[in-house]
């Protein structure tokens, strides 16, 4: 009698995870013979590329430092794309495993750590900020973790989720790149957004920690 296939925990809801192109992806790296922790992996490197990117915006000017901007950008969608597929290759192959579950979290706490940290290191950017704001993704994913661990549901709610993060990463990085200087603001874009993934890391934080008390209270009674 064969045993039963490992079952992954909760999977992050992804929309496009049911989408027609993801699906043929999926089916191309399949065929590729592609693995899902090399995957995860290569998302990783992609992330710690996007925030070298960042960080040597603060190293030049001009054309050049548009391309680093663009460039951070793609990498950032490209770690997602990473985490998208990881998990897609995983269970269509019926091999997820633990092992599994531990190369699809730990690179997503360096991945948030060398985007937030580029990001503070980059023109108009503010280190300590990037520090904060690298912490604070850190905080958010290990509160789910240890919700998770002690009894609750693995709760992937915002405002300040991944998605939402990398959204916002992605998104000064494309302004960043074509937007003309007269449409900078002075204290600079970047810090803007480190100080809105703070709060809204925060704020997620926060919510995740009250759903999950509430969870356990109500199996404790």
């Amino acid at each position: 009698m064969t045993e039963p296939s490992y079952e992954p925990l909760e999977r992050r809801p992804i929309q496009s995870r049911n989408t027609r192109w993801a699906e043929a992806a999926t089916r191309r790296l399949i065929a590729l013979g592609a693995s899902p922790n090399a995957i995860s992996v290569f998302g990783m490197l992609a992330a710690i590329a996007a925030g070298a990117a960042f960080f040597s915006t603060s190293l030049t000017t001009g054309p050049a430092q548009r391309a680093l901007w663009f460039c951070g950008g793609v990498l950032c969608q490209l770690r997602l794309l990473c985490n998208l597929f990881d998990g897609m290759v995983a269970v269509e192959r019926d091999i997820a495993s633990p092992k599994g579950e531990l190369y699809n979290e730990v690179p997503d706490r360096v991945s948030d750590s060398a985007v937030f940290i580029g990001l503070g290191y980059a023109a108009g950017g503010e280190v300590v900020l990037g520090c904060i704001a690298a912490l604070l993704s850190v905080f958010v994913a290990y509160v789910r973790a240890m919700a998770k661990s002690i009894g609750a549901p693995n709760d992937f709610s915002g405002p300040m989720a991944k998605p939402q993060r990398m959204a916002l990463a992605t998104a000064v990085a494309v302004y960043m790149s074509f937007s003309p200087d007269s449409w900078r603001l002075p204290w600079g874009e970047p810090k803007v957004i480190l100080v809105i993934v703070i709060l809204g890391g925060v704020a997620t934080a926060a919510r995740r920690l009250v759903r999950a008390a509430k969870h356990l209270e109500g199996i404790a009674k």
